[in-house]
């Protein structure tokens, strides 16, 4: 052992940096260096995971986003170096420790009946809006089928989610038909452009120039760090901040709820925009054509309605309340701790831990939230099936506590508080910087010579 440490070949830290770009791309793991410059457009969780952390060691992102079997297809991609100053941190020796002892467990296995569930579930609701809307003659009857129309997509989004996590059926390929009839045919967003912007989410979670989920300039900023017009390393743009946006941006915390009543047509915008694009989807036409029976079969219902109007309040109705998931997703994060910059590998755990916040609430309402009340958990752990989320909820409270790490949980009332009081405070923040633009611009009119 001591004849195989003494002829191994080390790099530092800072060499590894030099190798971060998209033609000449390095990762350690566990010390161990790799070139995946190659391997980046093959890589299952996209291209843009391997870019935002190029350059460091990322064995706590790999380890969180991985099963054990990912392990023996590093050594074709060695190059023969180790880290001179390689380091295990406390908190990450403590973090893998639990994810050993969940794998040891089976719970990265063991998904419960959750799915069925969800699958009879959503059956259940999609028969139900048919029928109301075919069957029944009562105005009210039709509202009720736009609003359990909503309900459909809330479930149908948790299970598209969970999907693109793990396998929630039995092979890959019966997994990926869940994704394609759950994601592009039932809700008409593309399940290739959901996983592409949530990949990217997890590991850069609350940056806010690497982030997609806190990118919604010009509608809002949840930090006046973005009035410095961020470039955005997803969207491969500036995030100008201009008058429009300061405008817009002044009165989101009064926009914010209206505005998420009708957020789905940004995500039906975002699916389009990627499929026509010149970028890389694994299964373009499965998604193309996804898309396509979504916009085939739910224009036809909305048909059978005797009018315009109650058609209106149909589709009004099921876009206000899925809105509700949209709110979710943003009381996960908006109020939570941000931070400019690329994601680091070696504060990985801190940074899931102060990014996201947890929403208490009884096991019944399970169902409801999907899983993802439990957000730091789903963070740390995003392999592990729901089912498991509430089970692991106090160890992962624990190990916080134990290395004084921000744990957040509060009720879904508070946390929506949270999240206003954060949209209020950059409102106010942008119209003071208004203001004080114009003081400037009346003062440099009054000052001027000549």
């Amino acid at each position: 052992m001591a004849m195989e440490a003494e002829q191994r070949r080390y790099i530092s830290s800072e060499e590894l940096k030099r190798h971060k770009s998209p033609s000449d791309l390095w990762l350690s793991i566990q010390g161990k260096v790799y070139d995946v410059t190659d391997w980046v457009k093959d890589h299952p969780g996209g291209e843009i995971p391997l870019l935002d952390l190029a350059g460091q060691d990322v064995t706590d992102a790999f380890v969180a986003h991985h099963p054990a079997s990912a392990w023996k297809h590093l050594d074709r991609f060695f190059v023969g170096y180790h880290l001179s100053d390689y380091e295990v941190s406390e908190v990450s020796k403590d973090y893998r420790r639990l994810v050993a002892e969940f794998s040891k467990q089976g719970l990265f296995k063991e998904k419960g009946h959750g799915v069925l569930f969800s699958f009879f579930f959503m059956a259940a609701l999609f028969s139900a809006a048919v029928y109301l809307v075919i069957g029944a003659t009562s105005t009210w009857a039709h509202l009720a089928a736009g609003g359990i129309m909503g309900f459909l997509w809330i479930q149908s989004g948790w299970v598209g989610h969970d999907s693109g996590h793990y396998n929630i059926m039995l092979s890959p390929s019966l997994n990926r038909f869940a994704q394609i009839v759950t994601g592009n045919c039932l809700t008409g967003i593309s399940i290739g452009w959901w996983k592409r912007n949530h990949n990217a989410h997890h590991v850069a979670c609350n940056s806010l120039d690497y982030d997609p989920d806190l990118q919604h300039i010009p509608l809002f900023a949840v930090s006046s760090k973005f009035f410095t017009s961020l470039t955005s390393y997803f969207y491969e743009k500036k995030l100008t901040f201009d008058s429009l946006s300061r405008f817009l941006i002044s009165y989101q915390h009064f926009t914010f709820y209206p505005v998420m009543c009708f957020a789905r047509f940004n995500l039906f915008s975002q699916s389009v925009i990627l499929l026509l694009s010149k970028k890389k989807v694994p299964g373009r036409w499965q998604e193309i054509v996804g898309v396509i029976l979504f916009w085939l079969w739910y224009p036809y219902l909305v048909s059978f309605l005797p009018s315009w109007e109650e058609r209106t309040m149909f589709v009004i109705a099921s876009f206000v309340v899925t809105g509700l998931q949209h709110v979710q997703f943003c009381l996960s994060h908006f109020s939570s701790t941000v931070y400019v910059g690329q994601p680091q590998g070696n504060d990985w755990f801190e940074k899931q831990t102060m990014g996201t916040l947890d929403i208490a609430c009884s096991p019944w309402m399970d169902w409801f939230h999907g899983g993802l009340q439990f957000q730091v958990e789903h963070h740390l752990f995003p392999r592990l099936p729901r089912c498991h989320l509430r089970k692991i909820a106090p160890l992962v409270k624990e190990l916080c506590k134990k290395h004084k790490l921000q744990y957040s949980s509060v009720g879904f009332l508070e946390a929506n508080k949270r999240t206003w009081a954060t949209l209020r405070t950059a409102a106010l923040q942008a119209r003071d910087l208004q203001n004080s633009a114009l003081k400037n611009l009346v003062w440099e009119a009054l000052n001027t010579h000549g």
